[in-house]
């Protein structure tokens, strides 16, 4: 779909400024005066063929090749019946004047003072003009206004109607324009005021008074508020908040009264949210400082603020907002809401100084909880989170996740944060499901972008979509999806957690690509360093920069920075592997100075990476631990990693460990089996589309002496013949290599392909086999990008 969009420099109001170019970095394409050639052609075509050539020419220059002017004059040129010769092209100067500006004021003027008023009423309406409501706000009867609007088309004012009683209209807009910029300044105030009343009167709705209530002084009316804000829900349920911010704004310089200031406030506030985070703050502490009688009203300002807050990198702040509120708080339930909201910022501060109590709080209430409301749903969901940090094993998370998604989550939730979903969501792709991870988002962007929400929310949405498909080893999507969450994020403001996550997502893909100078490009263009953000980041930022660091050769600078991030993370029960992999980096950091010491930390690595049980995470685990051990023990262990993964559903992780092994085998001079792991692994890394593995691979056949064969890449997220019957006979507790007739090796190489397809490891098979949606999860996000 192409869709063109033109306007007029001298009518474009502020909030266009987005078609200028000024902001978006686009270059608008300027419309060109008709040539002395086209207004000849267009003369001949109106008036005749016999116009002649120094008639048409002072055409032209009269009308400055206008395309309006043109025709309009032409048309007057017929109409006096003046000859199209060099002898009346004197005429013409007189004829155009008449045309626009105080002209065809003039012209108006002389039709009389009722068909004056229909005019103004047109242009104060619009468009869409029912004969009617420009009767009702021209003070003028049925009659009286068929008369005037045909001495207004009769002067070429309003068009002829396709139907009888068909809407009025303009011959043109620049003639709208005059006529509207002809209105006495307080008589045009005067309409636009009552044709709200007008407008409200005829069932066109609050949204279509509001047009014209902007345009009004205030005054103090409370009709006038009630109308703005209604026009302002409106507008935030049909993806519009630019425009509930507009409505909401003129409403509070009304102003409104004092019981209903905070509630305006709230309302401006929340249509502001992430999209301008400083302005929401503003708006939403002066909504607490007025007199709230209405306690649901406070606490919906109360959880508003902490999550803006929150989302500005100030959690300190909204931590102490909520906790001030739970003391003041006497309703049980509303209580329990407000320590959910507590639990979920306590649980995104990087610097809490209680995580391991908080954890325990969290568990013992969660299990006491039912899941009867979104509140109780939403602290299962946070327990689901916290057992998925703490590396408890992933059945256990699962579970709690389960529990939480039973009765559904609402992402664009006006009196809720979408954090507590996305976290539920993320928890999957930690536990070898990024298949169910998609599906939640894809789901969840559809909401946010059904509701207009193109700032923050968006942007993570985007990254971590970007950042799921990274996982899954899909590093090509990945990159669009974290470049579109990025540029988003650039939009909401520097030093803000879309920023951070966008960022950090981006510098991870473009690593695993193979372009480590592009990602230190992106660092250095967005500040990606000390001080990092307060707020917990996925995927860590600390982590991501330290991983940049040893990608770039500063290997002490990194190990001094992968222990520092320990020393955080430890002590708050922060264990997995899965989600923040600093253990894994750090011991290839210390593998050169201190290889005793680094395969003790891979060791403990991969005893935590097996204790939450996540086959991707086992994998990667075994893989570094290999890295900084010698001889045969590195063979056995990149063996087991590529068991591990090929039952995981990480593409990436499975080609990585695949050459590894390859690259060992050959060094023992086991030349066939390390050339069936090298080949394997560069088909894998081409389908992930890690360009830096490919070149790897590439390099170490050719120094093998190995000749280079067809690469044989994955057949989409279809699953073929086989594939199918192997993963049936896993559900049926069967051998699949026998159910086959084939090698185990071969069976587990088609089991690799099932999992990697349906984004799941052997626990979720069965989900992912009975739910064929699922795998193209990932095709509804393309959608929604």
């Amino acid at each position: 779909m192409l869709l063109v969009v033109a306007y007029r420099p001298d009518e474009l109001p502020e909030e266009g400024k987005e078609f200028t170019g000024h902001r978006s970095g686009q270059r608008p394409h300027g419309l060109a005066p008709l040539t002395a050639g086209a207004v000849a052609r267009l003369v001949r075509d109106r008036i005749g063929a016999h116009a002649d050539d120094a008639f048409c020419r002072d055409f032209w220059t009269v009308t400055s090749g206008n395309p309006f002017e043109t025709v309009e004059l032409a048309a007057k040129v017929r109409d006096r019946g003046l000859d199209p010769t060099a002898d009346g092209a004197h005429e013409l100067r007189d004829l155009a004047a008449a045309l626009k500006g105080s002209g065809l004021v003039s012209r108006l003027e002389r039709l009389g003072p009722a068909t004056v008023r229909l005019a103004w009423a047109c242009a104060v309406l619009g468009t869409e003009i029912s004969p009617a409501l420009a009767g009702a706000l021209a003070g003028l009867g049925d009659e009286a206004v068929v008369d005037c609007a045909a001495r207004l088309r009769e002067a070429r004012v309003l068009a002829e109607p396709a139907t009888p009683d068909g809407p009025l209209e303009f011959v043109h807009p620049l003639i709208a324009t005059t006529v509207y910029r002809s209105i006495p300044d307080g008589v045009r105030v005067a309409l636009h005021g009552q044709a709200a009343t007008c407008v409200i009167d005829a069932g066109l709705g609050p949204a279509a008074a509001a047009r014209h209530l902007l345009e009004t002084h205030p005054d103090g009316d409370p009709w006038v508020v009630t109308q703005l804000r209604a026009a302002a829900r409106e507008n935030l349920r049909s993806g519009a908040p630019e425009a509930a911010r507009r409505h909401l704004a003129r409403a509070l310089r009304e102003p409104p009264a004092a019981d209903e200031r905070a509630a305006v406030l709230f309302e401006l506030g929340s249509a502001s949210l992430l999209t301008e985070p400083g302005t929401t703050v503003n708006h939403l502490r002066a909504a607490l400082e007025e007199p709230v009688s209405d306690p649901a009203l406070r606490l919906g300002i109360v959880y508003r603020l902490a999550q803006v807050l929150a989302h500005s990198d100030r959690l300190v702040e909204a931590s102490e907002l909520l906790e001030s509120e739970t003391r003041r708080t006497t309703d049980a339930r509303s209580r329990l809401r407000v320590q959910a909201e507590k639990f979920m910022w306590d649980a995104l501060r990087a610097d809490e100084p209680e995580s391991p109590a908080r954890s325990r709080r969290l568990a013992a209430l969660a299990d006491r909880l039912t899941g009867r409301d979104v509140t109780e749903r939403y602290i299962i969901g946070l327990r689901a989170w916290d057992a998925t940090l703490r590396a408890e094993p992933s059945s256990v998370a699962l579970r709690y996740a389960e529990r939480a998604l039973d009765g559904g989550f609402n992402w664009a939730d006006e009196s809720r944060g979408f954090e507590v979903p996305v976290l539920v969501a993320l928890l999957h792709l930690y536990a070898d499901r990024p298949g169910r991870a998609e599906e939640l988002f894809a789901a969840g962007t559809a909401e946010f972008e059904q509701q207009g929400w193109r700032g923050a929310h968006l942007s993570f949405a985007y990254t971590l979509i970007g950042y799921i498909r990274y996982r899954r080893g899909r590093l090509v999507e990945a990159e669009d999806f974290a470049r579109a969450g990025l540029r988003l994020a650039e939009r909401v403001g520097p030093g803000t957690p879309a920023l951070w996550y966008a960022t950090g997502v981006m510098i991870e893909v473009l690593l695993a690509r193979g372009r480590t100078a592009e990602a230190e490009q992106v660092a250095r263009d967005h500040a990606f360093g000390e001080p990092f953000s307060v707020t917990v980041t996925i995927p860590d930022c600390e982590t991501v920069h330290a991983e940049l660091l040893l990608a770039t050769g500063r290997t002490e600078e990194a190990a001094a920075a992968l222990t520092d991030i320990g020393s955080r993370l430890d002590p708050r029960g922060k264990r997995n592997p899965s989600c923040c992999p600093w253990q894994l980096h750090l011991a290839l950091a210390q593998a050169v100075t201190a290889p005793a010491q680094a395969l003790a930390t891979a060791q403990e690595a991969v005893a935590r990476a097996r204790q939450y049980g996540a086959p991707s995470g086992i994998g990667q685990a075994l893989r570094v631990a290999a890295e900084v051990s010698e001889g045969a023990d590195r063979i056995k262990l990149l063996e087991e990693s590529v068991q591990w993964l090929d039952q995981s559903p990480a593409a990436y992780e499975l080609a990585r460990s695949l050459v590894a092994l390859g690259v060992a085998l050959r060094r023992t001079e086991r030349h066939a089996e390390a050339a069936e792991h090298l080949y394997r692994g560069l088909e894998t890394a081409q389908d992930c589309g890690a360009d830096g593995l490919v070149e790897e691979v590439r390099a170490e056949l050719a120094a093998a002496g190995l000749r280079p064969r067809a690469l044989h890449t994955a057949d989409g997220d279809s699953l073929t013949v086989r594939e199918r019957a192997a993963a049936e006979a896993v559900l049926r507790d069967e051998d699949p290599a026998a159910a086959l007739g084939v090698d185990p090796a071969a069976a587990a190489r088609l089991l690799s392909a099932v999992y990697r397809k349906l984004g799941t490891d052997r626990s979720g098979l069965a989900d992912a086999l009975q739910h064929p949606g699922t795998p193209g999860a990932h095709g509804e996000a393309d959608e929604q990008r």
